[in-house]
This record gives C-alpha cells, sequence and structure tokens, in this order.
C-alpha cells in the first residue's frame, strides 16, 4: 500500500505573506509523499520566496502569471483545474480569500480557483486583527458553505508583532490535514478504542520495569481511524510521539492506570484494538527512596498484572476486539491461543527482534489471524499500512 497521495495531482497556491517560507516544506513534504506538485503564486508572494525555489523542489514549471511568455500559458489554468486531485492554498491571504469569497478573478492563482472542482483546502494566515475582522470572518463562512476546507490558523506571537491567531500551521500538520480530507470516511460514526506503547512499573522513584515498545502502531491505527471518519481514544503508555490530530489521548504509566482508562471508554465503543505492550508483571513492593547499591544482589518479587484484553473479551458484546501478539518463537501456536482464551475477533501477530519488524521500527511483518480459523500472511510493509489493511479487515467483519 501506499501513502494516500502518492501519485495524486496537488496544486499548491502560495499567496503574499511572510509564512510563505513554510510552504517550500510543505511542498517537500508533498513531493516526499509521492504527489505530482504543481505551484501557482501570485505576485506578492514572489516578494517573500522565488519561484525558483519551488520549480526546484516541485520540478515543474512555476505559474506566476496568466500572460507568461509561454505557448500553453492561456488555458494552462484550465488543464491543470481538470487535473488536480486536490488544491492547497498555504498561506491564504486575507486578500486570497476575499477573492474566492465574491467570485473575482484577477490573477494567475484566483482565475485558476474559478475553475477548480476537486477538493480545496484553504490555510489562512495574517494578522490577528486582520483574521478576526468582520470580513475575514465572513468571507471564510462563505467558503465553508460554499465547500471549502478550512485549517484554523494557530495562536503565537506573529511577524507583525501581535499575539493570537493567523500564523500558519505547521506544514506536517498542513499534510495531516490534507490526507485527512481525501480519505474516505467509511468509519464515520464508529467509536474506536486503540490502546498504544508501553507501560512502567515502578521498582522505586528511578527504576521501573517495561519493555521497548515505541508506540508506533498504535499511533498509526489511531491515525488511520482518524482519517477514515472514526471517533477515536487512544490510551498510551509513555512515548516520544506526538498526539495525532483530532483524537482524544489519554496517557497513562502503568498497566493499573491503563486498565482504569481502557475500562472507562470501553463500554462505547464499537472496535477495540489493544496493541499496547501492557507488562505481565510488576514488583509486589514499590520503594518510597531510590534504592542504593549496598548489596552485591537485588531479588524482586513479581506479581501479575491484571490482563486488560481477557476481561475486555469476556464482557464485550456486539464490538469488534483485535489483539497483538508480540512472539520470539511459535507465533502460530501461540497467537491462536491468545486469540481463542481472551475472545478476539482478530489477532495481529509478529516475531519480534528484527530490526525492520515488531518494537521500534516504522515498518512491520504481521500475520493475521481469524476468529472463524483462516489465516492472512503479509508482506513487510509500513506500520501506517498495517493499520490501513487492518480497517480493511475490521470493515469486512462489520
Amino acid at each position: 500500500m501506499k501513502s494516500i497521495i502518492d501519485n495524486k495531482n496537488i496544486v499548491l497556491g502560495v499567496s503574499g505573506g511572510i509564512a510563505a517560507y513554510k510552504s517550500v516544506e510543505l511542498l517537500r513534504l508533498f513531493v516526499k509523499e509521492g504527489a505530482n506538485v504543481r505551484v501557482i503564486m501570485t505576485k506578492y508572494a514572489q516578494a517573500f520566496v522565488g519561484a525558483l525555489t519551488f520549480e526546484a523542489l516541485s520540478g515543474q514549471s512555476v505559474c506566476t502569471d496568466l500572460f507568461e511568455k509561454s505557448d500553453d500559458a492561456s488555458i494552462r489554468h484550465i488543464d491543470w483545474a481538470e487535473q488536480a486531485d486536490a488544491v492547497v492554498i498555504a498561506p491564504a491571504t486575507a486578500n486570497i480569500i476575499g477573492k474566492l469569497a465574491n467570485g473575482i478573478a484577477d490573477d494567475a492563482l484566483s482565475t485558476f480557483m474559478m475553475a477548480v472542482t476537486c477538493p480545496v483546502v484553504l490555510c489562512p494566515s495574517m494578522n490577528t486583527h486582520m483574521f478576526e475582522s468582520n470580513a475575514v470572518q465572513r468571507n471564510l463562512e462563505i467558503l465553508r458553505s460554499d465547500g471549502y476546507f478550512i485549517i484554523d490558523p494557530e495562536s503565537g506571537s506573529l511577524a507583525c508583532g501581535t499575539t493570537g491567531p493567523g500564523r500558519l500551521p505547521e506544514p506536517c500538520d498542513i499534510l495531516d490535514r490534507t490526507v485527512f480530507y481525501l480519505v474516505p470516511k467509511d468509519l464515520k460514526d464508529k467509536k474506536v478504542l486503540v490502546t498504544a506503547g508501553p507501560t512502567r512499573e515502578p521498582i522505586d522513584p528511578v527504576r521501573f520495569v517495561s519493555n521497548p515498545s515505541s508506540g508506533k502502531m498504535g499511533f498509526a491505527v489511531a491515525r488511520a481511524a482518524e482519517y477514515r471518519g472514526g471517533k477515536v481514544t487512544l490510551i498510551t503508555g509513555p512515548t516520544n510521539l506526538l498526539d495525532p490530530n483530532n483524537v482524544t489521548v489519554i496517557r497513562v504509566d502503568t498497566a493499573k492506570e491503563m486498565a482504569l482508562a481502557v475500562f472507562e471508554n470501553v463500554e462505547n465503543a464499537d472496535i477495540i484494538i489493544k496493541t499496547a505492550a501492557v507488562s505481565d508483571y510488576r514488583p509486589k513492593e514499590h520503594a518510597e527512596q531510590k534504592l542504593k547499591k549496598d548489596k552485591d544482589e537485588l531479588v524482586l518479587s513479581l506479581e501479575r498484572t491484571q490482563d486488560i484484553l481477557k476481561e475486555i473479551g469476556r464482557n464485550k458484546n456486539e464490538q469488534i476486539l483485535v489483539g497483538f501478539a508480540a512472539e520470539t518463537e511459535h507465533l502460530e501456536r501461540h497467537a491462536e491461543q491468545k486469540l481463542a482464551e481472551k475472545n478476539l475477533d482478530i489477532i495481529v501477530g509478529n516475531i519480534v527482534g528484527h530490526p525492520d519488524s515488531g518494537f521500534g521500527a516504522d515498518t512491520n511483518t504481521v500475520t493475521l489471524f481469524y476468529k472463524d480459523g483462516t489465516k492472512e500472511n503479509l508482506p513487510k510493509m509500513s506500520k501506517d499500512d498495517v493499520a490501513n489493511l487492518l480497517l480493511n479487515r475490521i470493515l469486512k467483519i462489520l
């Protein structure tokens, strides 16, 4: 499976704001994801960033004027509009927003936009008082009602010296929302509960029992489900990953904390996907102060933690329940045993210990085991692709 925007034709519109420099990075991210990107710049955008920069990164000529001296300049905007799968305008100034809301076509970008029929993502960026003005807010409401997708600006200190909303979101967030708007919403209105990451069971204030789980698989599942319209809650142990957009994230440390969070949210979930590597054991005693190295040996007495997945399986109703099995040997035997014992619909099994599969890797090689006794061996793929394929299989069950 490939990126959602792989081989898609995206037109990036750049209007004249100081945030135009961020559009260079946005273009780089689109190209990295495999998109074919064409750039249209307004006259004033060129005062901030040169067209040659965008041309070098996109590998295609940049449109700056309807009356350029080329054979196809007069009809280029029509061809580009017909071929585009998506249009992103970043930054979108008050000027271009006003033109689009009122049907004005007096330069290359605004004239091109009059011919566009594909999804359009606008990223307003301007002085706080300009953004909050009645005129700009009125124009944005018109554009929303016309079907434009608006990514609200971030708040903070702006180049003009004011503080408040008006800052262009980071390019990675614009890419994320662009993908969201292009993905079919086949999980619309479904409530999805995902767990991710490790847990940490404290020995003393500075030491704990844990595992190498990075949380990448669970975060990929949560992100994919949100793209597809699901209402997603992600319960995660300690990770260095940023919260996915538009996902309710609950951060915990221990297996007990994860259990409490899961049981508080599980009843209303339609789909439960437990990727978390929850510790099976925890120290019986937790030292209040740091243990000192005054002995040659330290013996820890461990006790079992609650089996969260088994408890969910025992009490589930019409919910779809998916578990993960990270094994070092006898994958099929252990996965099928877990599938039956915990009343799962699917279990995702993989052998850990390889650099390109399992904990910490960006890719995974998994086998899906189903409740009906069938299994599906999958090739190595990115964790994002595993997440989407898993959701496809869940939809078949639904």
